[in-house]
């Protein structure tokens, strides 16, 4: 009998209740790891290289928008990671997709739905809902910034999502148990690679990305 380890990182503990029950009845025996915030979901990451797949919401405590995925698709490129979002227009889940996601799964979609969604992504599928149509990227500045975004290290990814919440130098440089310097250097990296000349425009940048987010 297979054996599975998941990593479920939502903020809403019955909809994690959900995901539990959808992953519990897959064939097998399953190891499921919660959390309830970004910097869990990093640990739990971090701490299971074993894992299988990673069920990621896009709107946790700790992040913004598409900054989670790219940070954890960065740092731990051989885990699969599948968008679960209330937030499943067309662009969002296309965004998903360009930025690493290997499925995107609605909110709105059954328990059923949901076990096949994981079960095609660990098949080596990528899993989009019925509705989805495919498609390119529409703005070419998005479609630009986008194989920007893909150049950044896993520490720069951070550091640029942390920036979108609004954290100084010093913030980022305890929460990340580096110098003030180091942080420093990351930005003027980042500046460099997103083409702008202060913070404010990288994350105005990074705003641009999470625009089809709000809804």
């Amino acid at each position: 009998m297979t054996s599975s380890t998941f990593i479920i990182a939502d903020d809403h503990p019955l909809f994690r209740g959900a995901l539990r029950q959808a992953v519990t009845g897959i064939d097998g025996d399953q190891t499921i790891i919660e959390a309830g915030d970004f910097e869990a979901a990093r640990k739990a990451a971090s701490t299971h290289p074993e894992a299988d797949l990673m069920l990621l919401d896009l709107s946790m405590p700790g992040v913004s928008g598409f900054s989670g995925l790219m940070s954890l698709r960065a740092e731990f490129a051989s885990l699969p990671i599948v968008i679960v979002s209330a937030t499943d227009d067309p662009t969002t889940i296309r965004r998903a997709l360009e930025l690493g996601a290997s499925g995107f799964i609605s909110k709105s979609s059954g328990i059923d739905d949901i076990r096949a969604a994981i079960q095609s992504v660990l098949e080596g599928d990528i899993w989009t809902p019925k509705f989805y149509q495919g498609g390119q990227e529409q703005d070419p500045d998005v479609a630009d910034l986008i194989n920007r975004l893909r150049t950044l290290t896993p520490q720069q990814s951070r550091v640029l999502g942390m920036l979108g919440e609004g954290l100084l130098n010093k913030q980022i440089a305890y929460e990340l148990g580096v110098s003030e310097a180091t942080i420093k250097a990351h930005v003027s990296a980042i500046l460099l690679k997103l083409k702008v000349d202060s913070r404010t425009q990288a994350v105005i940048q990074l705003g641009k990305i999470n625009m089809a987010m709000v809804a």
